[in-house]
């Protein structure tokens, strides 16, 4: 069975393979700050997925689960290297109130000094939306900043 490899700039690697007993495909988002979306869509239209966003941990029990090794990640150098800038993927849940709005109506940089610096919809890669760009539910956000203002940002994502 062939598993195919995309690279997601900024973002990291996606990687699946079609299963023949359910005609869907199944993979995985390896994300560069360490968590994983486990991914399943329809062989006919890969780029609209199910998404179910792993932590680290989750990722390694999942594998444990299916048999493979765990396996203890080492920091990246990236990483490592600016220790206070941290990287998060935060989503647009259905029923959000930022659901069909603007990213400017978040007001995200002036009320947590957080940048959205890419947004991921149907597994495409938006880079540096602008004020004017519209969410949609199921949009990944790519969310830079230091721990709080990652923190404010998910408030404001989740509770307005």
């Amino acid at each position: 069975m062939n598993v195919e490899v995309t690279p997601l700039p900024g973002i990291g690697v996606r990687k699946e393979f079609p299963s023949v007993n359910t005609r869907r495909r199944i993979g995985v988002i390896d994300r560069r700050d360490g968590t994983m979306d486990l991914i399943m869509s329809k062989a006919e239209n890969p780029d609209e997925a199910d998404h179910i966003a792993l932590s680290g941990n989750e990722a390694a029990v999942l594998a444990g689960l299916l048999g493979a090794p765990q396996v203890v990640e080492q920091p990246r150098e990236e990483q490592r290297q600016f220790t206070d800038l941290i990287t998060r993927q935060l989503s647009i849940l259905d029923r959000s109130r930022y659901d069909g709005r603007r990213l400017g109506d978040t007001q995200m940089r002036t009320r947590t000094k957080a940048s959205i610096v890419a947004v991921v919809r149907s597994g495409q890669t938006l880079p540096s939306p602008g004020p004017d760009f519209t969410f949609t539910a199921g949009d990944v956000l790519i969310v830079v900043g230091a721990a709080e203002s990652l923190e404010a940002a998910a408030k404001i994502l989740l509770d307005g």
